[in-house]
């Protein structure tokens, strides 16, 4: 089986069983406008469909992988696990990034560069300054493994026949269509008014985005579209009126900033127009 490949603030392996259970038990392509980690899109394996992220560098990962996973490879296996070495590709991961045109060669090592600083950077955390830079310090780990030879390779099989887009999430309005399954994991609305949801991508995700995606969830679930939708708790009311989604409450522990010691049991929503009768599993958690 498939597996993500980088670690990523907000993914959803810990709730993968959960949100399995509210999707469709079939359905045609499948698509996830915010792809993150891909923690689900690699545990669901689709065959046909689309992934995006408005963050270029990921998709751009993702790229590399699905068309060139042995150069990849091959270029991962150049790294060091070396403090002085780390920093050193940290400033040429920040340079590939400014460069307006590159080649295939410098894709591939701006894909490797993005998982090795992943890999051994502290806490495995993206996080870039407004400058759009990646800033993340050096990190202390046991034997931190920046190949995945298997797990590029496999992930590789997985987006063989899958569209990669760096565009917003409206796309999606003249991508999906009827029996589709389209799983939005948007950035989070904050639990409070001093958390931030923000830190992975510089330009944001706020009220009004959240507002965009609730009508074109609304549009799509009007064309036949199956439509899941994971968020923090205050967004349930914004489709609380909408008679054809349901929400439904689960907890999970997830690291809620970048600090590895303050995590917490945090509860999260699954908004879904999937019939109970057509979910792969029925009646878990609380609705509300």
């Amino acid at each position: 089986m498939a597996e993500p490949i980088l670690k990523w603030v907000g993914g959803k392996r810990q709730l993968l069983q959960e949100l399995r259970a509210h999707f469709p038990i079939s359905y045609e392509e499948y698509h996830e406008p915010f792809i993150g980690g891909g923690a689900v899109f690699f545990e669901m394996e689709p065959t046909e469909g689309s992934i995006n992220d408005l963050n270029r560098r990921l998709i751009t990962f993702y790229e590399v992988i699905r068309d060139y996973p042995e150069d990849l490879i091959e270029e991962n296996q150049r790294h060091r696990y070396e403090e002085g070495y780390y920093y050193d590709a940290r400033d040429r991961f920040n340079e590939l990034h400014q460069l307006e045109e590159r080649s295939i060669e410098q894709e591939i090592e701006e894909a490797s560069l993005m998982l090795y600083l992943n890999r051994t950077g502290y806490n495995g955390l993206y996080r870039v300054n407004q400058s759009n830079e990646f800033n993340v310090p050096f990190g202390t780990h046991r034997n931190p493994d920046f190949v995945r030879e298997r797990q590029i390779r496999k992930a590789s099989a997985v987006l063989e026949h899958i569209e990669i887009y760096n565009r917003d999430f409206s796309y999606l309005k003249d991508r999906a269509a009827e029996g589709d399954l389209v799983y939005f994991d948007p950035p989070y609305e904050p639990v409070s008014q001093t958390a931030d949801f923000t830190e992975y991508q510089s330009e944001g995700f706020n009220k009004d985005d959240q507002r965009r995606l609730r009508d074109l969830a609304e549009q799509l679930s009007n064309t036949g579209v199956n439509v899941v939708i994971s968020n923090s708790p205050p967004v349930w009311e914004l489709y609380q009126d909408i008679d054809e989604f349901d929400v439904s409450t689960v907890g999970a522990s997830r690291m809620i900033n970048s600090d590895p010691d303050n995590r917490d049991d945090v509860a999260e929503v699954i908004i879904t127009n999937v019939a109970k009768e057509d979910q792969q599993q029925q009646d878990l958690g609380n609705y509300v």
